[in-house]
């Protein structure tokens, strides 16, 4: 089966923006080999994109991996399609995919405008390493986990690595439900009326203000 359309451009994923590409190449300078090169990309997106869900969802770029890389922050869509975008521009076959998960440890402010613990249309990215797809999250950066007592998501470019199960004393922390499979571009227009029915109050509210890791570090002060 041909991944041509793994390694192409798209409206969101779109691999052959010039910052993008530029952004990929310098992760992986000096790095040899598939494998090395996908989990270097994984950890540059991870940690240098900031993770924040206090966004305007109605503006189109915050599903768009250039935009998402120029504004150095984004939430679990946009952050998995600047993985995928990253690998397509090296030539790894890469694509978005999607899961609706249980979250147990949130801001309370987030809480407050989603109105459930479910988070529907979480992503992660597939990654095509070593003749197989393989599922992994960026979502997280590694200053938020610290904040929320967490270890950062680890990816061995092997296995699949969604989401931890568990914080570091054992509470539960995401629990997968459902699977939504994954696709060559990001389905906006799936997600933004789900998100619509869904989360009337996240997204009417427009961009909510507020320090992300510091509400988490709050939530989680006394656990």
């Amino acid at each position: 089966m041909s991944n041509a359309e793994y390694l192409s451009p798209s409206k969101y994923v779109d691999s052959d923006n010039p910052d993008i590409v530029r952004f990929a190449k310098q992760a992986v300078a000096g790095i040899a080999g598939e494998k090395p090169r996908a989990l270097a990309l994984y950890r540059a997106v991870r940690d240098g994109i900031a993770y924040n869900p206090y966004l305007d969802y109605s503006d189109r770029g915050v599903f768009r991996a250039s935009d998402v890389l120029h504004a150095k922050q984004g939430f679990c869509i946009g952050k998995a399609a600047l993985l995928a975008a990253c690998a397509r521009a090296i030539g790894i076959p890469a694509r978005p995919g999607y899961a609706d998960v249980r979250n147990h440890i949130t801001s309370k402010k987030l809480r407050e405008l989603v109105e459930s613990d479910v988070f529907a249309w979480h992503s992660y990215t597939e990654l095509f390493i070593d003749g197989k797809w393989v599922k992994c999250t960026p979502a997280f950066d590694a200053a938020l986990c610290e904040r929320a007592k967490l270890a950062p998501l680890e990816f061995d470019g092997e296995h699949d690595s969604l989401f931890q199960p568990y914080d570091p004393s054992g509470r539960d922390f995401m629990e997968y439900l459902e699977d939504r499979g994954a696709y060559a571009d990001v389905p906006v227009e799936i997600i933004w009326p789900e998100f619509q029915r869904l989360y009337p109050k996240l997204v009417a509210h427009g961009q909510a203000s507020g320090d992300f890791k510091a509400d988490v570090a709050e939530a989680t002060k006394d656990k």
